[in-house]
């Protein structure tokens, strides 16, 4: 039976999970600073990553299998934390130019919480390996439910835009 991997480096209890809280904060911050300083045009588009699936059905998914209205609300937005970036809370304006920024906004914050739920195997350099489980545990438990509001939220404007497109569409037509 092969013995349960030890950390790289080894650190009493206290200073491990004083490490872990600093680490997390740490990674958080420059994360989501890394990805604010990028050019909003960067997240115009999807990616493959970013990208809308068949399945989530213009958001519908996300309302019938999660029941995302009834908590979407409670989870806190950042957007706007740092200096200059982009509150996702509410739709002041909504014009088609700022339902887009509001969508490349999502990308945003949806890659900012994949790379985020990254992070968690980098625990196992000071971790015991169960401890190392529950960092992945909670990278995902706290990213998932964030990574599903930005893509559901996006879902729901692509609809918008997308009446939007054909409505003009078919007035150019005529």
């Amino acid at each position: 039976m092969p013995s349960p991997r030890v950390p790289l480096v080894e650190l009493p209890p206290a200073p491990t999970i004083a490490l872990d809280v600093v680490a997390w904060a740490g990674l958080s911050f420059a994360v989501g600073y890394l990805t604010h300083r990028q050019p909003v045009d960067r997240y115009a588009r999807d990616g493959a990553l970013t990208r809308l699936r068949a399945f989530e059905a213009g958001g519908r998914w996300y309302e019938r299998r999660l029941r995302i209205g009834a908590w979407k609300g409670r989870v806190p937005e950042a957007g706007g934390f740092y200096e200059g970036g982009y509150s996702k809370a509410a739709i002041a304006d909504r014009s088609s130019a700022n339902l887009e920024r509001y969508a490349a906004e999502t990308r945003r914050a949806e890659l900012t919480h994949w790379l985020l739920m990254a992070c968690g195997p980098l625990f196992a350099i000071w971790n015991p390996p169960v401890a190392v489980a529950a960092h992945v545990a909670y990278a995902v438990g706290a990213n998932l439910p964030c990574i599903a509001i930005q893509r559901y939220n996006r879902a729901r404007l692509q609809r918008v835009l997308d009446r939007r497109a054909a409505r003009a569409q078919s007035l150019s037509i005529r």
